[in-house]
């Protein structure tokens, strides 16, 4: 079995001073035939974007953002959970 790869999209967004600051703009993540999707939440303005490969620090953030939101982004709270705050007021 093929190990799927995880991706980053970053952009750049030039500073005043000359200078950049990368914007996550979406996830990539490799097919069964080495090809990548790519899904952009923004799209750059000029459109170019950097495809990073997730490195251990980011596999870090992402397992304590789990463990400390109570799993899965999008996933139902756990048993006897209070009700989220971010709920939609209807």
């Amino acid at each position: 079995m093929l190990q799927k790869r995880t991706f980053k999209v970053l952009t750049a967004i030039p500073k005043r001073d000359g200078g950049h600051w990368w914007m996550r703009c979406g996830a990539g993540h490799t097919n069964k035939d080495d090809s990548i999707n790519v899904y952009l939440d923004v799209i750059p303005r000029d459109l170019k974007f950097t495809l990073r490969e997730l490195d251990e620090e980011d596999y870090r953030r992402r397992e304590a953002y789990r463990t400390a939101h109570g799993g899965e982004p999008g996933a139902p709270p756990p048993e006897g959970a209070p009700p989220s705050s971010d709920a939609p007021p209807f």
